[in-house]
């Protein structure tokens, strides 16, 4: 069964530059036997839930690629089926150029990235960006997140053709804030209970 991302990906200037830097045959092993990859499992969907934030690639009509990034509470990127992501689209700088750029060509590219893991899932999909009114009442509860702050203006779904995991070299690790608190915790605990019997 072949790998749904390869498939879509490899174009035949690809293929030509994993020849040149000799790489081809790897990734044609890759192309037959890796597959299917081509609809979300267990691993995807956990991975998927710890997420707070990716990044979404589209195309514009002028051909530039537009790269944006998403964030919000982890778990804000929702796994309505083994296809199927949803996310509430909140109002934001009001340029719209993701969803503009949708109408026009609804392929998109999703990146998301566990960096004090040093994991990086590929996703590629078609999307779609529906009024937060008009959006199916399914969708619209499944996306709420009643804790934002943010308002939803519309409901962004994609269709998901492929993925692929990344090898963890040159990800750097990086933190957030809850995750570097929830680490030195344990640290002012211990000053705290020396100084206590200090005093």
């Amino acid at each position: 069964m072949s790998h749904r991302f390869a498939d879509i990906a490899f174009t035949d200037a690809v293929k030509a530059a994993q020849e040149q830097y000799r790489s081809r045959s790897r990734n044609e092993r890759l192309q037959r036997t890796g597959g299917p990859h081509d609809a979300l499992g267990d691993v995807e969907t956990a991975f998927i839930a710890g997420r707070d934030s990716f990044y979404m690639a589209t195309v514009g009509a002028t051909g530039w690629p537009y790269v944006q990034h998403r964030g919000g509470p982890p778990g804000f990127l929702k796994v309505l089926g083994p296809k199927t992501l949803a996310f509430a689209d909140f109002r934001g700088n009001t340029q719209l150029v993701s969803a503009g750029n949708a109408v026009g060509n609804d392929r998109v590219s999703l990146i998301l990235m566990d960096y004090p893991h040093r994991r990086r899932l590929k996703l590629l999909g078609h999307i779609r960006f529906e009024d937060a009114s008009r959006v199916d009442p399914e969708i619209s509860k499944a996306v709420q997140l009643p804790a934002y702050r943010g308002r939803v203006e519309r409901v962004a779904v994609v269709e998901v053709e492929a993925f692929d995991w990344n090898c963890p070299q040159h990800i750097t690790p990086r933190f957030t804030e809850a995750e570097v608190r929830s680490a030195v915790q344990p640290l002012h605990d211990r000053i705290a209970e020396l100084e206590a019997k200090l005093a």
